[in-house]
């Protein structure tokens, strides 16, 4: 099949990079050309607007920026949904809405087009690694269908439930990052006050029951003073208020997520949305 890709920035290129080394045949677009410049160079087919790739491909993926962004690309006049062929498939791996993903899933149903919920985790490393978490909701028989692709982007795809599920089960673990990079962040500014050598203990705490992927990750950026986005702070405070938004509609507080919430938008206010999120640790030690 023809293969779409929409989106193709800190993860797009290298998830969509992967597609096209399995030997698939790719078009492409994204609102900055040179950014999926690197795939043109490499064979894909570059695409003018999101109208053509519908018009191109039997399975398009797209991994965006903000729930408008992808109500637009999927339900816009020139998007997805109104210019796709009966019985395409549209995969979204944005972190979105769960509720704005059964409302894609039941327009495309309308049209004999199947949608899945697959956003993803695992940074711009596992992006590169083909080594990327996939929460999928959507169809079962669509999502088996489509799991050679993402078995050459991740290596951990789990199926939650109908349209909508794979959106909560991001949430899930976005609120579970909320404390392991709080506790990462706080855990290296003790240290540091307490005149200890940040690698040793960096390295000490990862081996030990305080572990967790961002002591072991995102630590040794900030130790290093790299705070380039893996991840944009401004995409996990998105996500942040989507859970909490969920959470309430459900009748859950959710304190902590609230604390870490608090917390970034303080560099939001500062005017550090576009670093990486172990740019949390500024906060503390600037």
């Amino acid at each position: 099949m023809k293969l779409g890709f929409i989106g193709t920035g800190v993860m797009g290129s290298a998830m969509a990079g992967h597609l096209q080394a399995a030997g698939n045949e790719l078009y492409v677009y994204n609102r900055t050309k040179e950014k999926a410049q690197g795939l043109v160079d490499g064979g894909a087919i570059w695409c003018d607007n999101v109208k053509t790739v519908a018009q191109k491909a039997d399975v398009i993926f797209t991994i965006i920026g903000m729930p408008a962004d992808v109500e637009e690309v999927f339900l816009g006049e020139d998007g997805l949904v109104n210019h796709a062929k009966a019985g395409t498939i549209l995969v979204d791996m944005t972190t979105s809405q769960p509720e704005l993903a059964k409302k894609i899933y039941d327009a495309g149903i309308q049209k004999d087009i199947f949608c899945v919920d697959a956003p993803v985790t695992g940074g711009d490393v596992g992006a590169k690694n083909g080594t990327l978490t996939i929460f999928l909701g959507g169809d079962e028989a669509v999502c088996t269908k489509l799991m050679p692709y993402f078995e050459i982007m991740g290596s951990h795809i789990t199926y939650l439930g109908a349209a909508g599920s794979g959106q909560h089960g991001k949430m899930a673990n976005q609120i579970a990052i909320s404390g392991a990079v709080i506790g990462m962040v706080e855990s290296l500014t003790y240290a540091k006050a307490a005149g200890i050598d940040l690698t040793k203990i960096q390295e000490a705490v990862s081996t030990g029951s305080g572990g967790s992927w961002q002591m072991t990750n995102m630590a040794p950026r900030a130790i290093a003073g790299n705070f380039d986005p893996g991840f944009f702070i401004k995409h996990y405070i998105k996500d942040m208020k989507i859970a909490v938004d969920e959470a309430k509609g459900n009748g859950v507080d959710l304190p902590g997520l609230e604390l870490v919430l608090a917390q970034y938008e303080k560099l939001q206010a500062q005017g550090l949305e576009d670093l990486g999120t172990q740019g949390l640790y500024k906060l503390y030690n600037d």
